[in-house]
């Protein structure tokens, strides 16, 4: 049997989060099967306000159920295949190998370690607060274990920062990647700190690829802003629709790559 301690882990994101959808589909799930075998009523009826509203609770509550399940079941899978995914993404950028990289919310290393795959004398910095529940395991030492199974971890270094204020002089990286990070910032406001840092540290002529569940028109308009006007969303809008549609609006994926004006 293969020593699992020998293989990068990257971990799941949002544990708490895609435990609480499979509860939820599975408390749906009964009321649906209940209300089908008589333990409960086939048409929920309410009067609110003076009005009648019928509400079938077996369909109804079964397809929610679907919905929470599918929802979980994405988010879990996803995060079990996240190498393939880091490499798709990261083709999405041409490397020379000489960069200086930014990994912003770096986590276990995902990205992190993917860039310095791709480097040759540049390096690769992750900066994280490293809270677990964004990801399982999010410790600092990590990502630089994940460097060393992967055979990068000459060129990797991580501090311990928060993306609203990075410690680092304008204008010092070439590259500024993020994957599912910012949106964990709650306040508009403080999304809107975490752009401007990125567009700050950017380099004149730099790129930042920034892959997120949602917040994409917020990022647009504080890259604008701030000098980064050259910005493309580059996923299927068809793709992303329909992971809106079937998460009931929760999520909606896309990756965005931006270029600092020169």
């Amino acid at each position: 049997m293969p020593d699992s301690s020998n293989r990068p882990d990257y971990g799941i994101d949002a544990p708490g989060v895609n435990r609480n959808l499979a509860l939820v589909g599975l408390l749906m799930l009964v009321i649906s099967i209940a209300a089908f075998i008589g333990w409960l009523p086939r048409v929920l009826v309410v009067h609110p306000f003076g009005a009648t509203v019928a509400f079938p609770l077996t369909a109804n509550c079964l397809i929610i159920s679907l919905a929470f399940f599918g929802t979980a079941a994405w988010m879990y899978f996803g995060s079990r295949s996240k190498i393939a995914e880091r490499d798709k993404l990261l083709d999405r950028l041409t490397w020379t190998g000489h960069e200086q990289v930014l990994d912003v919310g770096c986590g276990r290393g995902l990205l992190l370690v993917g860039v310095a795959k791709r480097l040759t004398d540049g390096a690769a910095t992750g900066v994280d607060i490293w809270q677990a529940e964004d990801l399982s395991g999010n410790r600092p030492e990590v990502p630089l274990k994940n460097a060393e199974l992967e055979g990068v971890a000459s060129r990797v270094t991580v501090r311990t920062a928060d993306m609203r204020q990075l410690p680092f002089e304008t204008s010092t990286f070439d590259v500024i990647v993020s994957r599912a990070a910012i949106h964990n910032l709650y306040n508009a406001d403080d999304r809107a700190g975490a752009i401007r840092e990125i567009a700050r540290v950017l380099k004149p002529g730099g790129r930042a690829l920034i892959a997120d569940i949602r917040h994409h028109s917020e990022y647009a308009k504080t890259f604008t802003e701030h000098g980064c006007r050259d910005i493309r969303l580059l996923d299927s809008k068809i793709a992303s629709f329909l992971a809106t549609v079937v998460t009931m609006g929760s999520l909606r994926p896309n990756t965005m790559l931006v270029r600092k004006d020169a």
